[in-house]
């Protein structure tokens, strides 16, 4: 008899198999009132630095492919959300140095900066893996009122990813305002770091597969669209 962890661990492989993708034209949304926002797409989580992970820059097609598409439908609404750390930041207690401010580190990927509406994104910092927490992402949404339907791609899934679409899900709960959140599975990720690894580094493991599906199937128990690609 399967053990009832055996039994969680088997639905959420059927979770993720099951996952749709989506024709944008399916999602029914209003170009002018949809934002895409992408979560630390930056050197130091794709390409250079402590924190650098080959499943994180594995994300940057997809997510340029989402960008291009949205810009395509007339959204105009791009954010970037990006770790832009103090020296001496509280975060790097629990995470090794990364994302410093004025680095390279703390820059977006050259795929993202190469688009020609680069210009056109509005890059909000952050000091934490909160959208929200001292930064203007609060203020922003306050302005842009008229927005109900927001895109989130980037990394990590059960991370910064997953604390952007609560904090936008449970705010709007919190206000009774009717809005969106929507995550494409191929455009989010989480890094792995195998028990044994960990156990010889001595860190805490980070099993990247098992916490990219667990966590987003919370944020479906929570009201959160997840298609596995929009197309």
């Amino acid at each position: 008899m399967k053990k009832p962890t055996e039994k969680f661990i088997n639905f959420l492989e059927q979770f993720m198999e099951q996952l749709e993708s989506c024709i944008w034209s399916d999602l029914a949304i209003q170009s002018d009132k949809t934002a895409v926002i992408s979560v630390d797409m930056t050197n130091a989580f794709c390409r250079t630095g402590n924190l650098a992970s080959d499943r994180v820059a594995a994300l940057i097609p997809p997510i340029v492919k989402i960008f291009n598409l949205a810009w395509e439908r007339g959204v105009r609404d791009m954010i970037l959300l990006q770790d832009c750390h103090t020296a001496a930041a509280e975060e790097f207690g629990a995470f090794a140095e990364h994302g410093i401010c004025g680095t390279e580190e703390a820059e977006a990927v050259d795929e993202i900066k190469s688009l020609p509406f680069y210009n056109e994104m509005k890059i909000i910092q952050k000091n934490s893996i909160h959208p929200a927490y001292a930064t203007i992402f609060d203020s922003w949404l306050t302005k842009n009122f008229h927005l109900n339907t927001f895109i989130i791609v980037g990394d990590c899934t059960d991370l910064c990813i997953y604390q952007t679409a609560m904090h936008l899900r449970i705010s709007a709960n919190a206000l009774d305002i009717q809005r969106r959140v929507i995550v494409p599975e191929e455009c989010v990720n989480t890094y792995d770091l195998p028990l044994q690894t960990a156990i010889e580094i001595k860190a805490q493991p980070h099993p990247g597969d098992l916490l990219h599906k667990l966590f987003l199937h919370h944020m479906v128990l929570n009201g959160i669209e997840v298609y596995k690609q929009i197309i």
